[in-house]
């Protein structure tokens, strides 16, 4: 097996390696292991797996976690099946730049998602290293976003296009989380940007040295909220993975984000994750 960089900032592709054998093989999983959380997202092709591998290899990881929206395969729980077709509207949410279910109390670890059928052209997965967004922030912003917390929400973004009573019962049963600003990596200590598409706001930014006047906290706050999510946006983090059918992606979540481009409709794109339960970000 060998890791072919993608990017001088995050993603490798491997060569030579079956991921079944990873389900056995605790010398190969471990090694994967490794370079996940070095590069952030490893790319495999021609992964021949089935749906029962697929579970089986992302539950080497931790237990997988279902979707309350998208829901899981009933034949295999955790495996999430990410259908799109001409007949089939657009959703919202895959073409925003975010980690995935940072609504949660416990963000998930990473996800494994595997390519079932794919357009000709079109329909790319892009990835952004938020290790590297935080690092290049200017120094004063690092100050003034130190022990920042803030919230994500459920039910401003999936809820966000239900009928009330749906959407109050989705943030009922999920309520809004509050995380760090700048979270640490729980392997590398590594600090994070972590905010997204899922963040609505900061919890503590009303401090004498951010608010002068009321008028100030609306505004100061959701410029700089909207600052820091636009940093995923800058190409010098990012990698863009062209699917093939029995392609693979594996990424850290804890430390990425990503953008499904939604640019090939009326074609069909079918695609299944397995989502690995993370912990509480600190």
């Amino acid at each position: 097996m060998r890791a072919e960089l993608l990017t001088c900032a995050i993603g490798a592709e491997l060569v030579g390696v079956d991921l079944a054998d990873a389900i056995h093989d605790d010398g190969l999983f471990q090694e994967l292991r490794r370079l996940l959380v070095q590069h952030k997202v490893l790319f495999l092709r021609d992964q021949d797996i089935t749906r029962a591998e697929h579970v089986a290899f992302a539950r080497r990881f931790g237990e997988l976690e279902d979707h309350p929206v998208a829901g899981s395969d009933p034949e295999h729980p955790g495996l999430v099946r990410i259908y799109k077709s001409p007949e089939q509207p657009n959703e919202r949410y895959e073409n925003a730049w975010h980690s995935d279910a940072t609504w949660r109390v416990a963000p998930p670890f990473g996800c494994v998602l595997r390519c079932v059928e794919c357009p000709p052209a079109g329909g790319d997965t892009m990835w952004a290293n938020m290790v590297l967004a935080y690092e290049k922030l200017p120094e004063h912003i690092k100050q003034q976003i130190d022990g920042l917390r803030a919230r994500h929400s459920i039910e401003a973004t999936f809820g966000a296009a239900m009928p009330v009573e749906k959407r109050l019962a989705l943030k009922q049963q999920f309520p809004d989380a509050e995380h760090p600003v700048v979270r640490i990596h729980p392997d590398t200590g590594e600090k994070i940007l972590f905010v997204n598409a899922f963040t609505t706001h900061f919890t503590n930014f009303h401090t004498p040295d951010n608010v002068r006047y009321g008028q100030d906290y609306t505004a100061g706050s959701q410029q700089l909220l909207q600052y820091l999510i636009s940093q995923a946006h800058v190409p010098e983090y990012q990698v863009r993975w062209r699917w093939t059918p029995n392609s693979i992606a594996i990424w850290d979540n804890r430390s990425t984000q990503h953008y499904a481009v939604m640019d090939y409709p009326p074609c069909h794109r079918k695609m299944e994750r397995a989502g690995i339960i993370g912990d509480v970000p600190c």
